[in-house]
């Protein structure tokens, strides 16, 4: 692969301002960092990114992948970032001859503050077509477990979403972002960009909602299994079955609402219910298989 010519414009995701808290002591805390990054694509602007600012150059290139607006990586020439004016600029050999139309053409998206998408993206009715991942319930359960070492930022700081990209249980690659979508974004420019060692991953965890957009990043990453800590929308429900993505929702403890599941969740570690619990067994998870 050709090399592709990169700043290294990282900042620290938290600052620490003065807060009074709830014993009128004043005191230091840290916040989350929420920076604006304007995207340049052959000097045309394309949208501002709200970032933490601590993977620019993977954000924008996972942005611009995701969107449709560079097809391959070997397009990629190169991407700087400059803080001081707040822009990123990335040049490519080429760009859609419809990017006109595109941007003129933009939905916006349950993405956190307001996501966009362009040129009717969400209207894809094919991919290539995805493995059928199957997860048993019990490496969900240590998968869950080992996603707690991560969130550095939320712990600290709060405000933020993560998602990672996983083998099985093990954590391939973690991302923290101001929005979900810019983790998810961040953890595909980092496939291309080749700076994460997520060869293989074959689930993806966010800790926000599986929408319509989500469902349709995650498969355009090749990965056919989305884990979520959050609910799901009807458009993501819909999306799934037509991508062969498996759901699985509300994932906390030992807990979960498994979609579009059949022979491929293998419920091999059913807790025990407890005296006076009156849930059904497809709100428990146990009748995820066959949703």
């Amino acid at each position: 692969m050709a090399a592709i010519n990169l700043s290294h414009a990282r900042l620290p995701t938290t600052l620490e301002i003065d807060v009074v808290d709830e014993f009128g002591e004043l005191r230091r805390q840290p916040i989350a960092a929420e920076r604006a990054l304007t995207v340049y694509l052959n000097r045309r602007e394309i949208v501002t990114l709200m970032t933490l600012g601590a993977q620019p150059e993977a954000l924008v290139a996972g942005y611009l992948r995701n969107q449709g607006l560079i097809a391959s990586r070997d397009d990629l020439l190169a991407l700087h970032v400059d803080w001081e004016v707040e822009s990123a600029a990335v040049l490519t050999r080429q760009v859609p001859e419809d990017l006109e139309q595109r941007l003129g053409q933009r939905t916006v998206t349950t993405g956190c503050g307001q996501g966009t998408v362009f040129g009717r993206l969400l209207n894809v009715t094919s991919l290539s077509p995805l493995p059928e991942t199957r997860m048993s319930q019990s490496v969900l359960y240590q998968l869950l477990d080992n996603l707690g070492a991560y969130n550095e930022t939320y712990r600290s700081a709060g405000a933020v979403h993560g998602c990672a990209l996983c083998r099985q249980q093990d954590v391939l690659d973690f991302v923290e972002d101001v929005g979900r979508h810019n983790a998810v974004d961040t953890l595909a420019g980092r496939q291309w960009l080749e700076e994460a060692g997520s060869a293989g991953a074959d689930i993806f965890y966010t800790t926000g909602r599986l929408t319509s957009e989500m469902v349709l990043k995650v498969a355009q990453m090749g990965i056919s299994v989305l884990v979520s800590r959050s609910g799901v929308t009807q458009k993501g429900v819909e999306l799934a079955e037509r991508f062969g993505v498996m759901l699985i929702a509300r994932a906390k403890g030992k807990h979960f609402q498994a979609i579009h599941a059949r022979d491929r969740l293998v419920l091999d570690a059913v807790p025990a219910r407890r005296p006076g619990d009156r849930r059904s067994q497809a709100s428990s998870g146990r009748g995820g298989a066959g949703a």
